[in-house]
């Protein structure tokens, strides 16, 4: 296998109705996957992501990062974030994402897990500066973790291992029926970065 950026057969819908989660796989090769993972721990600015909830002002060990085609205002939790200018890293690998998905995108929100102590709770992406049923890419680099998914009407779980260099693409009516998290794995050491690709409503 090239160790490079590498492709997959099979692109498999996650979700058994309501929506598109589309699981390409490994995508990146594990030493293209590691370089790059080292370049963003160094090179992203991270910031301690911040919300508000019920009125109180909390900070996360989390940290975020937002970058984007142009300064764009993010709002979610309570708190706007501008966007960065791209580095050539992110910006390289949003190419490779458009090249994959056929999807276009102007901006992209990075999440850093230190370990397994942290993580995200159920939510959706279904802020309003986000294009409505736009699709959102998610490619994993570092520590593998756990990945779930759970229909708000149903309870119904759909679970995946999100391992280094992997793409996961969520479109159509995931978020409208779909909550998503990342559970805690007390056991992870190592750190996890994420980044989610989007399409801001401009």
């Amino acid at each position: 296998m090239n160790d490079l950026f590498t492709t997959t057969d099979t692109v498999v819908n996650l979700l058994p109705f309501d929506g598109h989660a589309d699981y390409y796989g490994t995508v990146i090769g594990a030493a293209e996957a590691g370089s790059y993972m080292d370049r963003m721990m160094d090179g992203i600015e991270w910031r301690h992501d911040e919300a508000v909830i019920f009125g109180r002002h909390i900070i996360t060990k989390r940290k975020v990062a937002w970058y984007g085609d142009s300064d764009y205002g993010y709002k979610y939790s309570g708190v706007v974030r501008q966007a960065l200018p791209w580095t050539a890293e992110l910006l390289a690998l949003k190419l490779l994402t458009e090249g994959l998905t056929g999807v276009r995108f102007n901006s992209c929100l990075l999440n850093l897990y230190h370990d397994g102590e942290e993580g995200m709770a159920w939510h959706s992406d279904d802020e309003k500066d986000l294009a409505p049923g736009g699709a959102i890419a998610s490619l994993s680099f570092g520590v593998e973790r756990r990945f779930l998914f759970r229909h708000k009407r149903t309870r119904q779980l759909v679970e995946v291992t999100l391992a280094a260099g992997s793409l996961l693409v969520m479109k159509g009516a995931t978020q409208d029926r779909w909550l998503h998290s990342l559970p805690k794995m007390k056991r992870v050491s190592r750190p996890r970065v994420n980044l989610t690709f989007r399409m801001m409503n401009r």
